[in-house]
């Protein structure tokens, strides 16, 4: 997730026992992949276009939730 660099080593960490977080990474890579793609190949589709970038941003306000969540609980 290049917009989260900051949060890169604790989503290692989280990764390695959270499959909630592994599952939003692996739709996010193939959101953010679809969406550079559709862009790529000059997509005049707006509708798809707003639908996937909206998708990849929902996706990493659920991870930075879960990041905080996380560092909350944290002692």
């Amino acid at each position: 997730m290049l917009k989260l660099p900051a949060m890169r080593g604790q989503l290692q960490m989280l990764s390695t026992r959270n499959s909630t977080l592994v599952s939003l990474c692996d739709a996010f890579d193939e959101a953010s992949s679809t969406l550079d793609r559709l862009r790529r190949n000059g997509s005049t589709d707006d509708k798809l276009l707003i639908e996937y970038e909206t998708l990849c941003s929902d996706i990493e306000n659920e991870v930075i939730d879960i990041c905080i969540a996380a560092r909350n609980k944290m002692p």
